[in-house]
């Protein structure tokens, strides 16, 4: 994926639930902040926040809230890297921007009007680069990128 080495990295586990998400947002506030522009930052927070909204409220739905979510912030020269992992069902995610991607078209929505899904149209507005993949451990792993 990727050989060479960040310039800044940390990671954060919390348990499942939506009372983190001050603690979430703050970690990757203080992780960027310094490092970004404020428009970069404030696209990356959204998008990752999304992101763990979504392994909280969908991939972790059923799991007991002691179910840790794993995340992990890297900065490197020419982008900055997210990466959430979840122990939930997988899914696919690009098959999933597509079918939201059709609907829209079909039916002349505006997204912003869509009940669901709007997270996955906002990850995917905001980033660069937008993967979802199962790992041997049977853990997914959101994983998004923003070129500097």
């Amino acid at each position: 994926m990727n050989n060479k080495q960040p310039l800044k990295q940390e990671r954060l586990k919390v348990e499942t639930g939506l009372e983190a998400v001050p603690e979430v947002l703050e970690w990757c506030e203080q992780f960027v902040s310094p490092l970004l522009s404020p428009k970069f930052c404030w696209e990356c927070k959204t998008a990752f926040i999304e992101g763990f909204t979504n392994a909280v409220r969908h991939a972790h739905k059923h799991l007991p809230q002691t179910t840790p979510i794993d995340l992990e912030l890297k900065v490197f020269p020419q982008y900055l890297e997210m990466r959430i992992w979840d122990q939930g069902e997988p899914f696919d995610l690009l098959a999933q921007l597509q079918e939201i991607l059709e609907e829209i078209r079909q039916n002349k929505i505006d997204p912003l009007d869509m009940e669901n899904h709007r997270g996955l149209l906002w990850m995917d507005k905001l980033m660069d680069e937008l993967a979802y993949q199962r790992l041997p451990d049977q853990r997914n792993c959101l994983l998004m990128r923003k070129h500097r």
